[in-house]
């Protein structure tokens, strides 16, 4: 299966939302974290907390699902 990035994560929580959400909608998907234990997440800063690795058809729902994440008070 081909995969792309398909969009950057903000955190953890908002990883592990998207993460329950793609999974409900059985939607194929990777998040990897950018931390690196050996430099204490210093990249964490510079690049966000991750990403969202997906197929590149699914891609324009998997960043609509995030937007409408993001949208949500609290």
């Amino acid at each position: 299966m081909e995969t792309t990035r398909i969009a950057t994560l903000e955190n953890e929580v908002e990883a592990a939302l998207l993460g329950d959400i793609l999974r409900e909608r059985e939607i194929p998907h990777f998040i990897q974290s950018f931390r690196d234990a050996a430099y204490d997440g210093i990249f964490q800063t510079q690049k966000g907390w991750g990403c969202v690795v997906g197929p590149p058809e699914r891609a324009d729902e998997v960043r609509e699902i995030l937007e409408d994440l993001r949208k949500q008070p609290g």
